[in-house]
């Protein structure tokens, strides 16, 4: 359950309503979610964490798809349901497969567990690993 309205179209404020715009016109959809939609109530920072997304999602390096991908494994090793769902939906919709969901996901459960290990062993750093570090 949200712990603020999720605020319609109807109930934005002019600035609000300027990035619904805008995200609408990126995305080239009618459709605005729910995080959106909860973070209207501040516009300031509605408009920030839209802008960032725009350019940290852009096409770049990475390939949408990837950087889709790799939204999805961060929100499942910090939990959050929602961005899951989101970049999940996101991956799919960019041309992932369920194969590669499906390897996603087992690394990601490799990493939740070889990164316990290391931590409870203490086991420090090889100095191959360290930038810098002579060939």
């Amino acid at each position: 359950m949200a712990t603020v309205k999720l605020l319609s179209d109807h109930e934005l404020s002019s600035e609000a309503r300027a990035v619904f715009d805008d995200i609408r016109k990126v995305r080239q959809s009618d459709f605005v979610n729910n995080f959106w939609r909860a973070l209207a109530h501040d516009p300031k920072t509605l408009r920030r964490t839209w802008e960032s997304i725009k350019e940290v999602m852009a096409p770049g390096a990475l390939d949408p798809k990837v950087k889709e991908m790799l939204y999805a494994a961060v929100s499942v090793a910090h939990g959050c349901s929602y961005c899951i769902h989101s970049h999940t939906a996101g991956a799919r919709a960019k041309g992932m497969t369920e194969a590669e969901y499906g390897e996603l996901l087992a690394i990601v459960g490799m990493a939740a567990e070889t990164n316990r290990l290391v931590t409870a062993l203490g086991v420090p750093v090889d100095e191959a690993f360290l930038v810098g570090a002579a060939d």
